[in-house]
């Protein structure tokens, strides 16, 4: 696979380089998160509220390539401003990048940085003062970033998405205000030197090689090869290398249980893993591409992925996680998995040794297990086209957003002549692992499309998996949603349709 980001040569055995508000800035410490680093030198608008990247209070914009609609699949034309939890980035991934924070968007819209004055706002800064969207001011700097990344959108011509805060937390209830804020902003003027900074090309991911001691005495290192073959050499000879891509699950386990991996090996922006490549027969998704480049690339044209992408976490997570991360943890109540098994993905598995590629319907092995060998990394996640027509994703959790599955299920079914000639169902949170419903989809195959069909789908369905309790749900809750999950889509379907049942049009 091949992708547009070329990367530097330059290593910096001890310190990461940042330029933040246009300003360079050096850290030390391969665990040190970003929201650290920037508070140890005196930027402490970004807070920390949960240190999980739930609440936003941390968000920073971060200058990304921007590659238009088709993300990863063509060179990247200039850049894009996306904001990212700095909780859980280190600040040694963002070696060499450039930094955006809500005491740097002051005076940007018409002043040059070395002519600001303290007092002066950005739009969007005036836009909250004037709405009276900050209340206690804890939340308020990490909801200026991201309302600033969104008016800052490549579109402008588009209405304001408010889902582009939908990581940002405010516990004043102090929504509407803040919505009315976003809703009446602007477009950027001609002098703005953030909008004219998109033109330019982003920077390039540096080769970073951090080594230090930690407060315990142990060596700790992190590491950005330059290559994906550099990164499967040091995968065959130090297999106890952390394999590291967006972060979002590797800073929570930094931040609340205190891991402190003494290797990390960061694979996030290798070129060989990114991009969107598309055949007669499939299309290859980069594994390092980040689940919001996803969304915006193929959320039409594989209509389950965006159904599925938009409900997984938040804005703000999407823009650093990656489906490599999210398959590679084998967590069994992963939103990605479900999609991807009715979509019949298979994943492209890399070593020093060569590549083979996986049915996903194959790759989980057990509880957080999988066929992944420790020398291996998931290169791509294939695809088959054309995808079945009628889909659906079901997410049931106790929040519509940010939040994690009790249950999920994906829906891929072929329709002819009222008849199902091909159904496919993926399940996420009834069982160790994910997996495919091979009975229902049995059931289902060669069936009339009708109640009846549904009502016995909906017991072979339920007695699929062996689900447990927890603190998200019981077994016997996900039981029974996994019945109403099918009916529901029966019923989705109908009214896609516009037909009543038995009726065609």
């Amino acid at each position: 696979m091949t992708a547009p980001e070329a990367t530097t040569t330059q290593t910096t055995p001890a310190t990461t380089t940042m330029t933040v508000n246009g300003t360079p800035l050096t850290t030390v410490g391969p665990h040190t998160s970003t929201l650290d680093a920037l508070r140890d030198h005196g930027l402490t608008g970004s807070k920390e509220g949960c240190a999980e990247g739930e609440c936003g209070a941390c968000a920073v914009m971060v200058a990304r390539p921007d590659t238009g609609s088709d993300e990863g699949s063509g060179a990247a034309s200039g850049t894009r401003w996306v904001p990212v939890n700095a909780c859980l980035v280190p600040a040694a991934a963002l070696d060499g990048q450039e930094i955006v924070t809500a005491e740097g968007l002051a005076g940007t819209a018409t002043a040059p940085q070395t002519t600001r004055n303290a007092t002066d706002l950005h739009p969007v800064q005036e836009e909250m003062a004037r709405a009276g969207g900050s209340q206690c001011g804890y939340c308020t700097p990490g909801f200026i970033c991201s309302m600033a990344a969104e008016y800052y959108r490549p579109e402008p011509e588009q209405p304001f998405d408010l889902h582009s805060l939908s990581g940002n937390l405010c516990r004043c209830t102090g929504y509407r205000p803040i919505r009315d804020a976003a809703l009446a902003l602007g477009t950027p003027t001609d002098d703005d030197r953030l909008a004219a900074r998109r033109q330019d090309p982003a920077p390039a991911a540096a080769h970073t090689d951090i080594t230090a001691v930690t407060p315990a005495g142990d060596r700790a290192r992190y590491r950005r090869p330059a290559t994906l073959d550099e990164a499967l050499d040091i995968l065959r000879d130090e297999p106890d290398a952390t394999v590291v891509a967006g972060a979002t699950d590797h800073g929570v386990l930094v931040n609340i249980r205190g891991d402190r991996p003494g290797n990390v090996l960061a694979v996030d922006r290798l070129p060989e893993l990114r991009g969107i490549h598309r055949t007669a027969d499939h299309i290859d998704i980069g594994a390092a591409q980040t689940l919001s480049e996803i969304e915006r690339a193929l959320g039409r044209e594989i209509p389950l992925l965006g159904q599925l992408l938009p409900q997984f976490a938040s804005r703000l997570i999407r823009n650093s996680a990656t489906l490599g991360g999210n398959l590679g943890t084998g967590s069994p109540i992963g939103d990605t998995p479900p999609a991807l098994l009715a979509l019949e993905a298979s994943l492209l598995l890399v070593s020093a040794d060569g590549e083979r590629e996986v049915a996903l319907a194959d790759y989980f092995t057990g509880y957080r297990q999988s066929v992944r060998r420790a020398d291996e990394l998931i290169a791509a996640v294939r695809v088959p086209v054309p995808v079945q027509p009628v889909t659906a994703f079901h997410k049931i959790a106790k929040r519509r957003f940010d939040d994690i599955s009790s249950v999920a299920v994906g829906y891929a079914v072929t329709l002819t002549d009222g008849v199902v000639e091909k159904a496919r169902i993926g399940l996420g949170g009834v069982a160790a692992t994910p997996l495919r419903a091979y009975a229902t989809e049995q059931l289902l195959e060669g069936s009339a499309w009708d109640s009846a069909t549904v009502a016995r789908a909906a017991a072979t369905l339920r007695a699929e998996g062996t689900p447990m309790s927890d603190h998200r749900a019981s077994s016997a809750y996900r039981t029974a949603v996994l019945g109403t999950s099918v009916e529901r889509f029966f019923t989705e379907t109908q009214e896609a349709q516009g037909t009543k049942e038995g009726v065609r049009s």
